[in-house]
């Protein structure tokens, strides 16, 4: 630990304590020191959960400690005005998505940051799925041969949620990471058209259509309201097609059920053979072993960053191109219209 990152987290909600806090302190090369919250319920949960972590009411607080890199965890709309206090401060920062509210926000962030020199990231954990580092996979090999449409599904079945504005709705919620996982495998978007359910900025349901400059067609579903989801991938090419229907990566599950990396080791992100995608050609069909479920790799790939020993896991400019997706897929719902980017 001796050159480790001395990092903090940024609010102990459900995102910090299920998602960030165990991921930072099972990572190598990361120090977890402290936690910013106010809340009194929030700071007995920390002192329950993990004594050996202080807690601070700000960020200036914590940057006086001695911290060098944080992780912004709080409602989507507070993401930039944080991140923005938290390089004024000169640490490095890491964004869960939404990475901010829309493109020219997020804009905003990525250049504090460089006027400033401190590293900058984005939360996008859904780039070390197992199942997506699966289609990835199959893709590179050329599997499916050319790759024609690639759909991809976020739904839940949960009526009674309440769709709150911590994450900002479902396009923004759920969208950050199905737009960011279509351009990361297919690259820039063209047009992009969609279809919103609820209140026009805290939607609960959510379908987009983006056609990529080489031709690949995403079709992305997010909902909390679909009683029957549908398969989490079906990617077709031209020689056959990836479908994955066994529900969502099995990290988030081990995560809420109190695993962590540190607990199970080599064990972490492996998914059983009865959650194993299929690849088909026709009527012949036959299972594909999937890939390791890896979001333990990225805290400490930050951590390198911040010693500068290697690029950052997400770059940010990538949330720009995300946001600006997002933007248009909330102009077309709107409007009825596709929008040319």
């Amino acid at each position: 630990m001796s050159d480790a990152v001395r990092f903090g987290l940024v609010g102990f909600g459900s995102g910090g304590r299920i998602f960030h806090a165990p991921l930072l302190a099972s990572a190598a090369n990361v120090d977890f020191v402290g936690v910013v919250t106010k809340s009194p319920e929030r700071r007995a949960e920390l002192a329950e959960q993990r004594p050996t972590v202080t807690a601070f009411d700000t960020i200036a607080d914590i940057a006086a400690a001695g911290v060098e890199a944080v992780a912004i965890s709080t409602p989507a709309a507070t993401h930039a005005e944080l991140a923005l206090e938290a390089i004024a401060h000169g640490l490095a920062v890491v964004v869960d998505k939404p990475f901010a509210l829309d493109a020219a926000s997020a804009q905003g962030v990525i250049d504090a940051a460089a006027a400033k020199g401190v590293p900058l990231s984005a939360y996008q954990n859904r780039r070390w799925d197992s199942d997506f580092r699966t289609v990835q996979k199959l893709i590179a090999e050329g599997a499916l041969g050319t790759v024609r449409r690639f759909e991809s599904r976020f739904e839940r079945w949960d009526p009674e949620r309440k769709i709150g504005a911590a994450g900002g709705g479902t396009l923004l919620d759920f969208g950050s990471h199905l737009v960011d996982q279509a351009l990361f495998l297919h690259g820039p978007a063209i047009r992009v058209y969609a279809e919103m359910r609820g209140n026009s900025d805290l939607d609960d349901d959510f379908f987009a259509a983006l056609h990529h400059v080489n031709g690949v067609e995403s079709h992305l579903w997010g909902s909390w309201r679909q009683a029957a989801p549908g398969p989490r991938f079906r990617v077709s090419g031209s020689t056959g097609a990836y479908v994955i229907d066994n529900g969502m990566d099995g990290q988030e599950a081990l995560l809420k059920a109190g695993k962590s990396p540190a607990g199970l080791g080599d064990r972490w992100g492996v998914e059983h053979e009865h959650r194993w995608g299929r690849v088909y050609h026709g009527e012949t069909s036959a299972p594909v072993a999937s890939e390791r479920g890896r979001w333990d790799t990225f805290y400490p790939a930050f951590a390198r960053a911040v010693r500068g020993d290697g690029p950052v896991p997400v770059d940010p400019a990538d949330t720009v191109r995300v946001m600006t997706v997002l933007d248009a897929a909330r102009q077309s719902a709107r409007s009825g219209a596709a929008v040319q980017l």
